[in-house]
């Protein structure tokens, strides 16, 4: 069962949500995100990236990022600018961008199920970056970007959650990049009743982006003795089958000791290489291929495919495994300095920039991993490879705040 609660979320002033809302933390550098606040005081990127407001030479792991964190946090309550409503609701949370339209239920999930596995992981998280979160979470006493979490969706709770959207928004507002967000308040007893109900027939979640958070409110969860809030961390919840998952793409410096040609060679024992092509795959075990200002595609050999475990049959794991690793040597894909990602938001242009400007020498552009694919994987108990799924829209921090 999934056991999840309403809570008194911290939200800002519909007039003022447009000016506070931002991107999450971790999909921007800190100089990114210096350009993104110019002119922008109540930014929330001034608490969840607070070293942006300290000199550049300050580590963004200096215990002085935090507490100033935590004094532009304090300033935008202080100021009226974020207020915590008087009861515990549900809310609902709808994003839309350009077609696409997703809605999710925003509450608290419990970290007791997330300690059973009935909330369910398909990354590794990094130490260093848990730090990062425990320590913002403990200074400020609060979550201030939720956990994307995912459940295979429910025709009742779709209908209900429809009629629910039918009434007048809390907040509505579209950002700079085009995404619109709006959000409503569930705060009658019976219809949260009927919510959990709901939810506690369900077997377990899915974790779709924020493991590091949720492993941050674990380990805060056993420093507190399970004691209070603290057994609750930020979510939001969508049905599974509304979800995007953009592609993860590729970049790689150089070709080892090959040249072009015979790159492409190479790649005719992995599977049919298709000259101009579009620079898009439309199907699974297909990858399109940027070298030399052409596009090519690669059919990957059915062959090669067959008796794979679910994790090996992936696109991202199919290019590792048949080219990164064997034809340019690209062993470890977490470490390796000659490999870097392109979330598919920045699109094809990005990719054709960097290899034309000679800064890579070939691009992979992927076909997304499917969000059943994600799913099986985790009920499985597996572990996808690094950089293999891009949700988007991403959830807006800031929207939403559960204070301890």
């Amino acid at each position: 069962m999934a056991n999840i609660c309403a809570f008194r979320a911290l939200r800002p002033t519909p007039s003022m949500a447009p000016e506070i809302c931002e991107l999450p933390y971790d999909v921007m550098s800190s100089d990114e995100a210096r350009q993104m606040v110019v002119g922008k005081p109540l930014s929330f990127l001034h608490v969840s990236k607070p070293e942006i407001d300290l000199p550049q030479d300050v580590s963004p792991y200096h215990h002085l990022v935090y507490l100033k964190g935590l004094e532009n946090f304090m300033r935008l309550i202080m100021d009226g600018h974020l207020r915590q409503d008087n009861i515990s609701c549900f809310y609902l949370y709808r994003q839309i961008m350009k077609q696409h339209s997703q809605l999710g239920l925003v509450a608290v999930a419990s970290v007791q199920d997330y300690a059973d596995n009935r909330i369910k992981k398909h990354e590794l998280t990094r130490l260093e970056k848990e730090d990062d979160r425990v320590q913002h979470i403990e200074t400020l006493n609060a979550q201030t970007g939720p956990v994307f979490l995912v459940y295979r969706s429910q025709p009742q709770l779709d209908a209900f959650f429809g009629k629910q959207i039918l009434s007048l928004p809390d907040i509505d507002f579209t950002a700079s990049d085009g995404v619109r967000h709006t959000s409503w308040t569930i705060n009658q007893p019976q219809e949260i009743q009927y919510i959990q109900s709901v939810f506690s027939q369900i077997p377990c979640l899915y974790i779709a982006d924020g493991h590091h958070r949720s492993a941050a409110a674990h380990r805060i969860w056993k420093l507190r003795q399970n004691s209070g809030n603290s057994g609750f961390f930020l979510s939001v919840i969508f049905p599974h089958h509304q979800l995007q998952i953009l592609p993860y793409n590729r970049l790689v410096k150089d070709l080892q000791s090959l040249t072009p040609d015979a790159f492409l060679n190479a790649l005719r024992e992995v599977g049919e290489i298709i000259p101009n092509s579009r620079p898009w795959p439309d199907a699974r075990h297909q990858v399109c291929l940027y070298i030399k200002q052409n596009w090519y595609l690669l059919k990957i050999h059915p062959q090669l495919i067959k008796e794979k475990s679910l994790v090996q049959s992936l696109d991202v794991s199919l290019l590792q495994d048949l080219v990164l690793a064997p034809i340019l040597g690209i062993v470890d894909p977490r470490t390796s300095n000659r490999l870097a990602f392109v979330g598919g938001i920045r699109g094809i242009e990005e990719l054709e920039q960097r290899v034309n400007e000679g800064q890579y020498a070939a691009a992979f552009s992927m076909y997304p991993t499917g969000i059943e694919e994600v799913m099986n994987i985790a009920d499985a108990g597996g572990i996808l490879p690094p950089k293999s799924t891009w949700f988007e829209p991403k959830l807006r921090d800031g929207m939403f705040c559960h204070l301890f």
